[in-house]
């Protein structure tokens, strides 16, 4: 049986942003708090932008594996994830920050309407 490594879990972001990754979008202004790594019931660190893990099925995978052990939310990062890489989910992101408006304006009523 394989020792335990212990896995120090701490936050990859700097101000809501993955800047590691090239693609990846800002979480900034969109309500949305990036998350650390976890741990998942393999022993997995989920998160932390390093692939290999010794725990993982992956790297100790045979005839017996069962593919559907790596299946599930445990193995999938709420904020570090590469699909909030997409043209979709990016959109989506930027639908949740608020508009970018001049000092003066307020973000959801029309100050301006009936002034021309």
């Amino acid at each position: 049986m394989k020792k335990k490594k212990e896995v120090k879990l701490t936050k990859l972001g700097i101000d809501e942003t993955l800047p590691h990754q090239i693609e990846a979008p800002s979480f900034k202004g969109t309500g949305i708090q990036m998350k650390p790594p976890f741990e998942n019931s393999q022993g997995v660190v989920i998160g932390d932008s390093f692939y290999a893990s010794e725990n993982s099925p992956l790297e100790n995978w045979s005839d017996e594996t069962d593919p559907s052990i790596m299946s599930g939310d445990e193995w999938v990062h709420p904020t570090n994830d590469i699909g909030w890489n997409t043209t979709e989910n990016k959109e989506l992101l930027e639908q949740k920050k608020r508009p970018q408006a001049s000092p003066f304006m307020h973000p959801t009523h029309d100050v301006s309407k009936g002034t021309d």
